[in-house]
């Protein structure tokens, strides 16, 4: 018999398709499109990102554009916690606070706006993939700024090879799938 979070992980390796050399070469993409077109999957993983947050006191979830999006989203309603999206540079209308990071192949900018969070606001980060680890330390720098506290991430795969995990040293932080 298998635990729960080792079937959890095959039904996370099963719905997701590796695409090479995207967004450039030497990058293996994960695509989740296939596990959010599959409705007992998807309910699976919103079930199982929701967890270990259910014992309460998180006020708001922030997801990460633009996967991060479509899992925090679920999530913040599972927990009944505000929903904040974090989005690329310019893209949000009112006015922000930024933090810019590396990625794999690049680096960029998030932004969040300035009154997403009230002081002391619990705040757990859901996103799909941690890679480096830029993303996710950018993620709760802003919500540092913000003068809330985060109180957890949660990921949907896990890249161990790249070393994100060691970046995020001080959070709890929950993985469905680690390759």
């Amino acid at each position: 018999m298998t635990s729960p979070a080792a079937d959890i992980a095959e039904l996370v390796a099963r719905h997701v398709r590796d695409i090479p050399d995207y967004p450039t070469p030497g990058v293996l993409f994960r695509d989740i499109t296939p596990l959010l077109a599959d409705p007992t999957a998807f309910a699976a993983v919103v079930d199982a990102l929701v967890q270990p947050w259910r014992s309460g006191g998180v006020d708001k979830v922030v997801g990460i554009e633009a996967r991060g999006f479509i899992l925090a989203a679920p999530v913040a309603y599972h927990l009944r916690a505000g929903f904040v999206p974090m989005r690329k540079k310019g893209k949000l209308p009112y006015q922000t606070l930024h933090a810019s990071y590396a990625l794999e192949y690049g680096s960029a900018t998030i932004e969040v706006h300035v009154d997403a969070f009230r002081p002391g606001d619990r705040v757990l980060v859901v996103d799909d993939v941690l890679a480096t680890g830029g993303t996710a330390a950018a993620a709760l720098d802003l919500i540092r700024q913000a003068n809330a506290d985060p109180i957890g991430l949660s990921f949907l795969i896990e890249l161990s090879a790249l070393g994100g995990r060691a970046r995020l040293p001080e959070q709890m932080m929950h993985t469905l799938l680690r390759l």
